[in-house]
């Protein structure tokens, strides 16, 4: 199924392109620029986590792109885990050596985003949704999600997510999804919105 964009499965070979998109789509995110701030000031080493996600997300036939690479959604199936053991593993090792005073706050963070997590039924997980900066405003996103909510209704599952930036919580719940509460960035920083979305 394609959607307006022309959508499809993203594979292996889409690896880099997929992390580019997260990359450059996140570097201003409020929560996301804060937790992966070094001391430096440095953005470099961006890419190299999020890859770390696409790899893990994309041992499951659930990550999607655009046919020009306007956008991404990053999606884990009902029973899979963002990472494999190995690449949990590979995030620390890469926290403590390129965050270093700042891991800690890292770990807490991802912490916060596992105990807030519903894991009481099978669900669809949106780990990340991305449009590449020059595709914004076009409702390229929003098109990818609608594709994919569409699948997930025909398989009839819920879908989760976690807004990072406050600013995208009405074009959630435009599509149905509902808040689940709130966590912070350690310390009292950004505001997180678990967002849950019921089986159609």
């Amino acid at each position: 199924m394609k959607g307006q964009f022309g959508t499809r499965r993203a594979s292996a070979s889409d690896c880099a392109a997929v992390t580019s998109i997260i990359t450059l789509a996140f570097a201003g995110d409020p929560l996301w620029s804060l937790a992966l701030a070094r001391p430096d000031g440095g953005t470099e080493h961006h890419a190299q986590f999020w890859e770390m996600f696409v790899e893990g997300a994309l041992r499951y036939p659930w990550v999607w792109l655009s046919g020009r690479g306007e956008a991404t959604s990053v999606w884990i199936p009902p029973g899979g885990t963002e990472l494999s053991d190995e690449q949990e593993q590979r995030v620390a090792s890469l926290a403590e050596e390129l965050l270093g005073p700042t891991a800690p706050q890292f770990f807490e963070l991802l912490d916060r985003f596992d105990a807030a997590h519903p894991r009481n039924e099978p669900h669809y997980y949106l780990s990340l949704l991305a449009t590449h900066p020059d595709h914004r405003g076009k409702g390229v996103g929003m098109a990818q999600l609608r594709h994919d909510l569409s699948l997930i209704d025909d398989e009839g599952f819920p879908a989760y997510l976690e807004s990072s930036n406050p600013a995208n919580d009405e074009r959630y719940a435009a599509v149905g999804f509902e808040a689940l509460g709130e966590f912070t960035y350690p310390g009292g920083g950004p505001v997180v919105t678990p967002m849950w979305r019921r089986a159609r």
